[in-house]
């Protein structure tokens, strides 16, 4: 009997913050975890912290890049940026740094678009969604659609802040980004 296997078994550094964090949730059912059951024969590592700026994961990333050599970055930040008002020009010199050095080390980059409320106006949500649509324009960087697209409108899915995503929206993130890296991890 024959079965196939990968031809390699990748690694995935997952960058991002509460979102990737799980925050609220244990994090044996968050969506990384997920994903890890999904695809048993990857190794993934959760790199997210809650609270995190891109500024911040920019900061922690040489040292997690060292440390695991990862195939594929995901990152998910920009979130809190949004949330605390930063400029978007600072957004997205951060995440232009975070790609350059995921790639100086020889990883595959996926660039998980974040959105701000409404609240913050149109001329500061049109300037924070354009970073990702001019980073995706990069080679090599795959830009994600926002996976809270499909959570955020299903208060069923959300914690009572409204901002984070409870433990029965873990499998449906998981399903939604499991297409997207699966096919970088390729």
């Amino acid at each position: 009997m024959l079965t196939s296997l990968p031809l390699h078994a990748a690694t995935l550094l997952v960058l991002g913050d509460s979102l990737g964090a799980s925050y609220g949730v244990d994090e044996h059912k968050g969506w990384v975890e997920e994903l890890r059951n999904a695809l048993p024969e990857h190794t993934i590592i959760n790199g997210s912290v809650s609270g995190e700026t891109s500024a911040g994961g920019l900061r922690r990333l040489p040292g997690l890049l060292q440390s695991v050599h990862p195939d594929v970055v995901l990152v998910e930040l920009g979130g809190n940026d949004g949330l605390r008002g930063f400029p978007p020009a600072e957004l997205k010199k951060n995440l232009k740094k975070i790609i350059e050095l995921s790639q100086q080390a020889g990883a595959k980059v996926l660039l998980s678009q974040v959105m701000v409320p409404p609240n913050y106006g149109p001329r500061y949500e049109k300037a924070f969604m354009a970073v990702y649509q001019q980073l995706a324009e990069q080679p090599q960087v795959t830009l994600v659609p926002f996976f809270m697209t499909v959570i955020a409108p299903h208060p069923e899915l959300m914690q009572r802040d409204g901002i984070h995503p409870n433990e029965q929206a873990q499998l449906t993130i998981s399903e939604f980004m499991l297409p997207w890296v699966q096919k970088a991890l390729e």
